[in-house]
């Protein structure tokens, strides 16, 4: 029978945190790669918080100015909204720990670091599900009568839905952080005079927490990878069928079609990378410092950036927008000159 798990006291476990995110025998990574990755990793946060800020505001003006706002528009507000707030955290996170790694350290910090990067990373993840959902639901060419009645009900759906998206990832965030304060993880040593029982005890610890952690990555992923796919097969199926009722002309309908499958696409690559490496990261398989879990961090840190780019590059309201403040810009120094 497995012996039972002692945690070490609130002052030993700063202690043991504080050796474990410091300790430079465990690091795989010179200096050199250590400044290049906080680089690339700042490039990635002011890039994703100023894409996703622009998305926001631009859909904040139209919510202001109209009294309401697009169906799609809603869930890119939470969408972007969530994102900022995450890239914000882990800036803030990366500060502190390399400033003040005692404060850090401490539980009462440490935890709502952990906590939130739980809750809004679930979060961004189901609002790309649902945006995704919507589009399919809006966009492919079914006649099922189950799918036309979800097409006239969605708009009125979603709001709900979004919001039930962030009670599930409060609960499931709350879950996940008192699970993991009240077993023991690989993070800190296990007081028991059997190393195999515990390695082993360690072992299944990790596997259970990275279990219950992917519980919430596991549906919206399922969810964007379904609507992704069926929705790239019924463009797919439209676009080949215009090609055959083609006169030899450019169809700008077409071109549409094409483009909107290698939109779906990309952001259905994306989508998978960032699951993966949240995956991984959550998982805990691989040491703080190590290479594979920095890596991690930067494929996470560059889908919000890279995403939010394509969407801002592939809807028309937001491409015209963008424009017209690229037009704004460049009058502005003129406007001075005079």
């Amino acid at each position: 029978m497995l012996g039972r798990c002692f945690p070490p006291n609130t002052k030993e476990k700063q202690q043991l945190r504080m050796i474990k995110l410091c300790d430079p025998a465990e690091s795989e990574l010179s200096p050199f790669l250590i400044t290049l990755t906080l680089a690339v990793l700042l490039a990635e946060y002011l890039t994703g918080i100023m894409a996703n800020g622009f998305i926001t505001a631009v859909h904040a003006a139209e919510w202001v100015q109209n009294k309401s706002v697009s169906t799609s528009g809603r869930i890119l507000v939470f969408l972007s909204v969530s994102r900022i707030a995450l890239q914000s955290l882990m800036m803030l996170e990366i500060s502190i720990s390399s400033t003040s790694l005692s404060f850090y350290s401490e539980d009462a910090v440490y935890y709502a670091f952990k906590i939130s990067f739980i809750f809004l990373n679930f979060c961004r993840l189901w609002f790309a599900a649902w945006l995704s959902f919507f589009y399919f639901v809006k966009t492919a060419n079914f006649s099922y009568p189950l799918f036309l009645k979800l097409r006239w009900r969605i708009s009125g759906l979603i709001p709900w839905l979004l919001w039930l998206s962030v009670f599930i990832s409060f609960s499931h965030s709350m879950f996940c952080i008192n699970i993991c304060t009240g077993y023991c993880d690989n993070s800190f040593p296990i007081h028991s005079s059997n190393s195999t029982e515990k390695t082993y005890f360690s072992a299944i610890s990790v596997v259970s927490l990275a279990f219950l952690f992917n519980l919430g990555i596991v549906i919206p992923l399922i969810m964007f990878i379904l609507a992704a796919i069926l929705l790239i097969l019924s463009l797919k199926r439209h676009t080949l069928h215009m090609g055959s009722n083609a006169t030899g002309s450019k169809d700008p309908s077409m071109e549409a079609h094409i483009g909107a499958i290698k939109a779906t696409s990309y952001f259905l690559i994306l989508y998978i990378f960032n699951a993966v490496a949240l995956f991984i990261y959550l998982s805990n398989m691989f040491d703080i410092n190590s290479l594979w879990n920095t890596l991690c961090q930067i494929i996470m840190a560059a889908y919000p950036a890279s995403h939010s780019t394509l969407l801002i590059k592939d809807n028309p309201g937001l491409r015209r927008a963008w424009k017209q403040l690229q037009h704004r810009l460049h009058l502005y120094p003129k406007e001075w000159t005079l």
